[in-house]
């Protein structure tokens, strides 16, 4: 059988809305495969409806908040991989923000093959970086999207090349994160430290701050201190 143009293989790009690095990995796509779906959303967004019915060789997931069906990952011939924020340490939603509040050394990226149950591939690739006392989980994000855009390029080209994808030792260390858990960590009480208050408004801020505190059923959200 004669061998397979890499630029004929079936690409499905799912991706992160209004980022980008993600447009700039969603036009290495573009440019260099024939055949290729793209779409970007965010965390509110739903799947499209044209991706349940994607059938091809290779799924990537680029800092995507979408959860896929095993049936769609399935129909992925040669691999579904995720690119996204948080070292094997940290894998699940907030991750970032659990490695600022516990006070981490070093962070990282990882990409990895997708099964049905979250963060639990096989991994691919990991890139890891120093983490400054005066970062946040802004600087850590955007650390990370720089490292994600690097990671997909080098895969994407042995992908080009004809090569086989990289293999790692590395292992998941833990249970992925959910988002209760990020829900818990925003939220203050009138019993927690100064301390830990702190710590936790560091943790879940992004732009913006995130912590919020429930009286009864009234929640107060945190407002940026203005300048």
């Amino acid at each position: 059988m004669k061998p397979v143009n890499p630029k004929d293989l079936r690409i499905l790009f799912l991706c992160k809305k209004d980022n980008e690095y993600a447009q700039r990995a969603a036009a290495f796509v573009i440019k260099n495969f024939r055949h290729h779906l793209v779409f970007e959303g965010g965390r509110k967004d739903e799947l499209p409806g044209e991706v349940l019915n994607w059938e091809g060789d290779i799924l990537i997931s680029f800092i995507s908040s979408w959860i896929y069906p095993a049936s769609l990952l399935s129909e992925a011939r040669m691999a579904a991989i995720n690119f996204h924020p948080g070292s094997p340490e940290y894998p699940g939603t907030g991750c970032t923000n659990f490695a600022i509040y516990n006070n981490e050394k070093e962070y990282g990226i990882t990409c990895h093959h997708m099964n049905a149950t979250v963060d639990s591939g096989n991994i691919i690739q990991v890139k890891r970086f120093p983490i400054k006392a005066d970062d946040t989980v802004y600087s850590v994000t955007q650390h990370c999207y720089k490292l994600i855009e690097e990671s997909f390029y080098e895969v994407m080209n042995c992908v080009l090349e004809g090569k086989p994808l990289p293999v790692t030792n590395e292992q998941w260390k833990r249970k992925p994160y959910t988002r209760r858990q990020l829900d818990e960590l925003c939220t203050i009480t009138p019993d927690m430290t100064e301390q830990e208050i702190e710590r936790r408004i560091k943790a879940t801020t992004y732009k913006t701050p995130w912590a919020f505190t429930k009286i009864g059923n009234h929640i107060f959200k945190l407002q940026a201190a203005n300048k």
